[in-house]
């Protein structure tokens, strides 16, 4: 089914005890969803969870969320500098160190605006 959704090509084959091994390949570095595509970013998340191995003892997580205030030119700028990072080419070689996921996504959030740490929470009367 992969095969035939264009995901995956077949990359080898081997002759084993009368019967053929198939060995399936990527056909792309990574996957982008259309805007309008029904299995939308969860499906992205749930796959991207899927594959996370936990953290080694005495080793951090590499997981953030941040929630940042950009203004339209800041959005592009760094849509454009998260497409390169994405884009640069990256070996595939096992010996060249671990396989790592990198799931990208700059999204407008539902947060409220709360006031600075340092405004006064109330106002004081006299």
């Amino acid at each position: 089914m992969l095969r035939e959704a264009g995901l995956v090509r077949l990359a080898e084959t081997r002759q084993v005890r009368g019967g053929t091994e198939q060995y399936f390949a990527l056909v792309s570095k990574g996957f982008t969803l259309h805007q309008d595509a029904a299995a939308g970013p969860e499906f992205l998340i749930h796959a991207a969870l899927g594959e996370m191995l936990p953290s080694p003892p005495g080793r951090a997580s590499h997981t953030v969320l941040r929630h940042l205030r950009l203004t339209g030119a800041e959005v592009r700028a760094l849509q454009a500098r998260l497409r390169a990072t994405v884009d640069e080419p990256h070996l595939t070689d096992p010996a060249r160190g671990e396989p790592y996921g990198l799931l990208v996504s700059l999204f407008r959030a539902d947060v409220p605006n709360l006031p600075p740490d340092d405004a006064p929470t109330g106002s004081a009367s006299t």
